[in-house]
């Protein structure tokens, strides 16, 4: 294997990890829409004003170690909430009725994403405190 194509299979791929560095997980650069979501049950599991979200594809989505430390939340019906169970970090959302995607929380990154934010949903819960970005699509609820 060339040098060159270390680097390439290497920028295909995201790296993550939680708070206290138990949990880290690499999965597939091919995200879906990035989006900051507003609403109070992110809010509140994010410990922020937004979440900034993306869905990948299950199968590219691996935890590399402290596996034995996820903790799961059932935060709506068939939504789960995946944390670490010893620092809180919010690892990824899995939904019962779509085994095949999950969605990540973009701050538990390793590595950088340039590519910005393409919707913004639930401003209507947003915080009196919050400024949204005119120049992204927003709606008051998930379209």
């Amino acid at each position: 294997m060339s040098d060159d194509s270390k680097v390439e299979r290497s920028e295909q791929v995201l790296t993550g990890s939680c708070l206290c560095g138990g949990v880290t997980y690499r999965c597939s650069r091919t995200l879906g829409v990035i989006a900051r979501c507003y609403c109070v049950q992110c809010r509140k599991a994010s410990g922020a004003e937004c979440a900034t979200n993306a869905d990948v594809q299950r199968g590219s989505f691996r935890v590399l170690t402290g596996e034995e430390l996820l903790r799961e939340f059932e935060s709506s019906p068939g939504q789960l909430r995946v944390f670490c169970g010893r620092c809180g970090s919010p690892v990824f959302k899995r939904y019962a009725d779509d085994p095949d995607r999950i969605r990540i929380r973009l701050g538990l990154l390793d590595v950088d994403v340039e590519d910005p934010p393409r919707v913004q949903v639930f401003i209507s819960q947003k915080l009196g405190l919050t400024r949204i970005d005119t120049t992204i699509r927003s709606f008051e609820r998930t379209p």
